[in-house]
């Protein structure tokens, strides 16, 4: 099977068929091009789509991720990521076995076809021309043999005229003769020329137009088995990725069995747990009898007392609702002191000056006195938080519980040594090119490098005091070194003293039906737990907007924890109202907040701005 002698009378047609192939390579070879524009662009959408759905740094949603259901996300995120790189593995491979060597073999293959056809019709272009010679000396010998048959026939007519003289029949016999001889000479010149055309006729069609046309038969078969590899190429490289995409799913898979329900319900508990036993039941209180309110032993605000049980009288026991209260007034519950306020200065009683600021009334309601008795019972978080929002944290984190500060000073720590180290590899890479410059001074200056190394190892000596300094305050706080100042510090934040500050911060008070206060002596013990359960839940609030201000009309000095100073006639910000135990929360700067109490201030809120409102 040859086109050279199956295919010889078929230029053209051949001619079309290889253009028709090249164009099916270019159109595979788009094919393959618009197939790697598409892996990379789903690459690129992958990759975009797990970055989007990625924890956030140093935000509330990386702490989200404790969770092992949202561990198996992130690890879908980071396998959807790996798998997005497989698909440019994709790209990349096509590009690089199936493009680059299809586009190079199909500009070799033009310029073969292009060579092949040439010689092809530079046969034919050669054949034709020995044609054109054959049919010239054709017509030639026969035009001198036609006009050799007229000079005969001439010339016997003239021999068989009596008429005509001699000397003429002589002339018409001479010219017979020369076309007898140019008939013959045209003879063996088309002779020759026949058998030459017919010998180049032979090698045309048996020589020359076979191998020309086999050979394009070779160029073709060879496009054919190229393309055929190309497509085996191109599954391969798909084939090449399964592996690695399986190992992706995998992985997915894998998260997604890591995920454990349990664990995230304990997750759950130890965040949100605030520690503390449900409230229980609500005690009759009999106005009949002398009006001597007790607390139940089951209370929340006693669970340490003497364990006497008050009988209990019939009726539908209802719990206390404090879990369920908004977060500010939660706050406001915790941080404002519960003492009564101090009446104003300019006399023994507020009722005595004319017009003046009158002392809050201090009749409660039970329920909301059993929440002032509840949560006096524990240490409020303000201690905490006016340390934080008193201007700079201290560098060693002595304002922090120590849990908290022995995790800060470990960072600390460790950021320190990361630090260091980075140093030390500048150092030593600073001395190894120095020693380079020694052995090759051509390379460079030695001593260029001397003020960059001394500022190397002024910072490592930097670093590794600081790293000791706080590695110091880190074995204080374990427990390896004597705790300098550790009394002073949990004396001022968790122990309850008898000084009017901490008694203002952690003891509880008991309101009489009278009106006056009376301490329960019998919650001292309590004082002393640490106000870490509040201070990480309320660790995120953010500072209360301001709802008006308000004008100091007396001064007060804010001795007591969570009070603040205030000049007569000082204007302050109000972030928070009285509440009915006669105190207000105002602010003087970002910094500076707490409690006054509300006789000694006339407020104005921004609902009323056109007219002062004064609590009397």
């Amino acid at each position: 099977m040859s086109w050279g002698t199956e295919l010889w009378d078929q230029f053209d047609n051949l001619e079309k068929h290889t253009q028709w192939g090249i164009d099916i390579l270019e159109k595979y070879i788009k094919f393959v091009k618009e197939r790697t524009e598409i892996e990379l662009s789903y690459a690129k959408q992958l990759r975009n789509l797990s970055k989007k759905y990625q924890p956030k740094k140093n935000s509330k949603e990386e702490e989200e991720y404790r969770y092992t259901a949202c561990k198996a996300f992130l690890s879908t995120l980071n396998e959807m990521n790996d798998y997005a790189g497989q698909h440019e593995v994709v790209s990349e491979n096509l590009t690089s076995q199936i493009l680059a060597g299809l586009a190079r073999y199909v500009q070799e293959l033009k310029q073969e076809r292009k060579s092949h056809f040439h010689d092809g019709r530079k046969a034919q272009q050669h054949i034709e021309t020995c044609w054109k010679q054959l049919e010239s000396s054709k017509r030639r010998f026969e035009r001198d043999c036609k006009e050799a048959d007229r000079a005969q026939q001439y010339f016997e007519k003239m021999d068989a005229d009596i008429n005509v003289t001699k000397a003429d029949v002589e002339k018409a016999r001479q010219q017979a003769q020369i076309r007898h001889q140019m008939a013959e000479d045209s003879k063996a010149d088309y002779s020759s020329i026949l058998q030459k055309f017919n010998h180049e006729q032979r090698d045309y069609y048996h020589t020359h137009i076979p191998n020309i046309f086999q050979k394009i038969q070779e160029m073709e078969e060879r496009r054919i088995v190229r393309l055929g590899e190309s497509m085996k190429t191109y599954a391969e490289v798909d084939r090449q990725v399964i592996p690695i995409i399986g190992k992706c799913l995998d992985g997915i898979v894998k998260a997604a069995e890591c995920i454990d329900e349990k664990t995230d319900s304990q997750l759950v508990i130890e965040a949100y747990k605030s520690g503390f036993e449900p409230p229980g039941d609500i005690e009759f209180e009999d106005y009949t009898q002398p009006m001597k309110r007790t607390v139940s032993e089951n209370s929340l605000s006693n669970s340490r007392g003497d364990g006497k049980a008050e009988p209990k009288f019939g009726g539908k026991p209802k719990g206390k609702l404090w879990p369920f209260i908004k977060k500010n007034k939660l706050m406001s519950l915790l941080t404002s002191p519960h003492q009564p306020p101090p009446p104003p200065p300019a006399s023994a009683s507020p009722s005595a000056v004319p017009n003046g600021p009158q002392s809050p009334k201090q009749q409660k309601e039970p329920l909301s006195h059993r929440f002032n008795e509840f949560m006096t019972s524990k240490p409020k978080i303000h201690c905490f938080r006016s340390l934080k929002r008193g201007g700079a944290a201290p560098e060693d984190f002595s304002n922090l519980p120590p849990e908290q500060r022995r995790k800060k000073l470990q960072q600390k720590v460790d950021e320190l040594n990361k630090e260091i180290q980075k140093e030390m590899d500048q150092r030593e890479a600073i001395t190894k090119m120095k020693d380079v410059y020694l052995k090759n001074p051509q390379m460079g200056d030695p001593a260029s490098l001397d003020h960059k190394l001394t500022e190397v190892i002024q910072n490592i000596d930097k670093l590794r005091l600081e790293a000791q300094k706080f590695e110091a305050w880190l074995a204080e706080v374990e427990g390896r070194l004597p705790a300098r100042g550790e009394q002073r510090r949990q004396s001022g934040l968790y122990d309850a003293q008898p000084a009017p500050a901490v008694n203002n911060c952690a003891q509880a008070r008991e309101s009489s039906p009278d009106g006056s206060y009376t301490e329960e002596q019998s919650q001292e013990s309590e004082v002393k737990v640490l106000a870490t359960d509040f201070d990480d839940e309320f660790d995120d609030e953010e500072p209360l907007p301001a709802i008006g201000t308000c004008k100091a009309l007396y001064t007060f000095d804010g001795q007591n924890e969570g009070t603040i100073s205030v000049v007569e006639g000082e204007t302050l910000y109000v972030i928070e109202e009285d509440k009915g135990d006669g105190w207000t929360r105002i602010r003087r700067n970002e910094d500076e907040e707490g409690y006054v109490p509300t006789s000694y201030v006339e407020v104005y809120l921004d609902k009323n701005a056109k007219g002062a409102k004064t609590y009397i």
